[in-house]
């Protein structure tokens, strides 16, 4: 199960000490979040996901799509790796998490142990604080897929998504039973 340590303030460079144990560790304004290692189950979606989003991605110019160990960060205060996230490649020669550019999508696979934190905690960074285009949270107990974004949009679905990022020409459209279902096979359809 994780936790935040909430008895103190912690800093980056304290996380940045931490071991690698297998364990994620975030940071969300002084508070550290520990999550253990992804279920099977949690990679699968994640990887079903990814095969719909990447040609799109790649397709209509976008960037790449992003797992954990890639990071989004605000200032010093929040270090977090989102499941996955969509974003431009880093301009520059100056390549640091702090200057990265702002991802147009993220997305969280929710568990027992993230379900919370990632409804009201991250979705107060990625949609309040950085105002992140479209940040979903997947549901494997609702088979369903949350839908938020900065200019109040927040809706659940278990059917058709439709995601029209800035930049893209086209609306990528899928069939969200596919992250969930073992028969069917994964696809994508750009309108």
């Amino acid at each position: 199960m994780p936790m935040a340590d909430t008895a103190r303030r912690w800093t980056l460079e304290e996380m940045e000490a931490l071991p690698e144990d297998g364990n994620k560790y975030e940071l969300i304004h002084g508070r550290l979040f520990v999550t253990p290692a992804p279920t099977n189950q949690h990679e699968t979606i994640l990887a079903r996901l990814t095969r719909i989003l990447d040609p799109y991605v790649a397709a209509q110019g976008l960037g790449y799509v992003y797992h954990p160990r890639a990071v989004f960060r605000i200032g010093r205060e929040v270090q977090v790796e989102p499941d996955l996230m969509v974003r431009l490649p880093h301009p520059g020669s100056e390549q640091t998490w702090e200057t990265a550019p702002l991802p147009s999508l993220i997305v969280e696979v929710a568990s027992r142990s993230t379900r919370g934190r990632d409804k009201r905690v991250k979705r107060a960074v990625y949609v309040t604080e950085a105002r992140i285009p479209a940040y979903w949270i997947i549901d494997e107990r609702t088979r369903s897929v949350r839908v938020l974004s900065p200019d109040g949009i927040d809706v659940e679905t278990d059917g058709a998504l439709e995601w029209s990022p800035p930049g893209a020409s086209e609306p990528l459209v899928f069939d969200v039973a596919r992250l969930f279902d073992e028969q069917r096979p994964v696809a994508f359809t750009v309108l």
